[in-house]
């Protein structure tokens, strides 16, 4: 389906009806140059922050979720082919533009991150020695610190200056083609925040020349905005759990059908071990859509190499990364073959050297040993909690202190017996986190939030009151009657207040050990209060 867009003028966009037929040939060039001058001047004069300003307002408020939830109200077809209709006012094709972008396309409820993490490293690496691919994109979620960490160039987050300029020309062409495509979306609309994000991130790789760009879902697959891409290099689904329960199902077959959407017939498709009801679904959904999906066991030339953390599940990562980087070299790259008896060093070292911040990060101080990791569902927080664990044997007996959030989730109460218990049982003597710090994501104490984490979809009432720290105190306290709770309202409280106790409890020379895991909003405000950073 064709669509016919405005295009604005060289000169600005200046409307013809401005100019009467008398109009002198200089005079008109005059007030051409007069207005482009003024044009760009407005635009160049719109800051990073007045982005993030304005995407804010395109975040769903939490009384018009509430009001969807309780009627039952989910994603469904129409929130791809909306994006198919904002992709049209923008002035791109789903499938002769996006195909340019040779996408790699992760789903998963665990690992999806670091999968896309390793795919890209590996690629750039590949980039350094051979040159191809020319540039490599990848668009994550959600961010750490900064919104434009979302949308990566050769994997650094792209620039404020750019940010900006990309922003706006998305907003300006969605405003003055917004009568485009009114048979796939409603005139006069913007995406949410999470879709215009995803929006932009085409315009941005498009505009730079990104020959192959790495594409993290949001949730889900089948209704993603991501799934907008029609014919990936390669697609990978990395392992599955339960997360998501309203709009995914509170099953983890009912999760791998929407995990599978991503599928794509003539497209490569790649996943690895999954639990027996999840690999049956995800068999059938690919043999409905003619998809040869390939379930990979740890790649065996992965021994030797330096997979951080040493653990079954991270390997498993770098397995479905490796196939997928694979598969896109071999479209990208003539002179590829790859190896079945060893990898080539640039993928070792894009395995070896990946930087994904947020996940089994240490940092030291003078008194205290900072271990982060964000952590969402049960699983993973039982990962990294037994992380935590190890990386604590040969740190000393200092003590323990867990900094957690999850907000916004009432199932989360429930992932705190596995946290707890993991930690006890590898104690000799039983002993758990002697300090429970539960705090908000609000990130400063006396200035609130960063605007990158401005967030409409909780109840603010229930941020002021503290309601889902209480209820996860009153939980932590039912599972170990020995720790110190507290509830504190925001990460930079928390953090100092854990400082606090490594220097009141250090003095014997022995470093407490503090874990901060959870959410990714709590990790990142967390990351950028320790580093004093703007993006990570």
């Amino acid at each position: 389906m064709h669509h016919v867009l405005k295009r604005k003028a060289i000169f600005g966009g200046l409307p013809t009806t401005s100019f009467k037929s008398t109009t002198t040939s200089n005079t008109l060039i005059s007030i051409l140059v007069s207005y482009r001058r003024q044009h760009f001047s407005e635009m160049a004069s719109r800051t990073y922050n007045d982005a993030i300003d304005t995407l804010n307002t395109l975040q769903t408020p939490f009384a018009v979720i509430e009001a969807r939830r309780k009627a039952g109200i989910r994603p469904d077809a129409n929130s791809v082919q909306e994006m198919r209709g904002y992709l049209a006012r923008i002035g791109y094709s789903t499938s002769s533009d996006l195909e340019k972008l040779n996408i790699v396309h992760v789903a998963g409820t665990k690992g999806k991150g670091s999968t896309c993490a390793f795919v890209d490293s590996i690629l750039s690496k590949w980039h350094q020695t051979k040159g191809i691919p020319k540039k490599v994109g990848l668009f994550t979620s959600p961010h750490l610190i900064a919104v434009r960490e979302r949308i990566r160039i050769n994997s650094q987050p792209i620039s404020e200056e750019m940010f900006a300029r990309y922003f706006f020309e998305v907003w300006e062409r969605l405003e003055d083609n917004s009568t485009v495509a009114t048979d796939l979306v409603e005139p006069g609309t913007k995406p949410i925040y999470a879709r215009y994000l995803t929006l932009m991130s085409y315009h941005v790789y498009l505009s730079e020349g990104v020959d192959v760009a790495i594409y993290e879902t949001g949730i889900g697959g089948e209704y993603d905005a991501t799934n907008v891409v029609e014919r990936p290099v390669a697609s990978g689904i990395s392992t599955l759990g339960i997360d998501h329960v309203y709009v995914l199902g509170d099953t983890v077959d009912k999760i791998a059908w929407h995990k599978a959407g991503i599928l794509k017939k003539g497209s490569p498709g790649f996943t690895i071990e999954q639990v027996g009801s999840a690999a049956e679904v995800l068999k059938n959904r690919a043999e409905e859509k003619g998809v040869d999906l390939k379930v990979l066991e740890v790649d065996q030339r992965l021994q030797g190499v330096g997979v951080r953390p040493d653990a079954n599940f991270q390997k498993k990562n770098a397995t479905l990364a490796i196939a997928l980087a694979e598969t896109a070299l071999k479209k990208l790259d003539p002179d590829f073959k790859p190896d079945a008896a060893a990898l080539p060093s640039e993928f070792v070292d894009g395995i070896e050297q990946v930087v994904w911040r947020g996940r089994c990060e240490v940092k030291e101080e003078d008194n205290i040993i900072w271990h982060v990791d964000g952590a969402h569902t049960v699983d993973s927080l039982k990962m990294a909690a037994r992380w935590f664990v190890e990386e604590t044997k040969t740190e000393g007996k200092g003590p323990k202190v867990l900094i957690f959030n999850q907000q916004g989730r009432s199932e989360a109460v429930d992932f705190l017996d596995g946290l707890c218990n993991t930690v006890k049982n590898a104690d000799s003597t039983g002993q758990g986190f002697q300090h429970v710090i539960f705090c908000t994501n609000v990130t400063y104490a006396t200035t609130g939030y960063k605007r990158d984490f401005v967030n409409h979809q909780y109840n603010p009432a229930d941020i002021e009151k503290m309601t889902q720290q209480r209820i996860f105190a009153e939980k932590w306290a039912s599972l170990d009657t020995s720790a110190k709770i507290l509830v504190i309202p925001s990460i930079e409280e928390a953090i100092n207040t854990a400082r606090g106790l490594a220097n009141s409890e250090g003095e014997d020379g022995s470093k407490v050990q503090a874990l901060i895991t959870g959410s990714l909003h709590l990790v990142g405000g967390a990351l950028g209060i320790l580093e004093k950073a703007d993006a990570l």
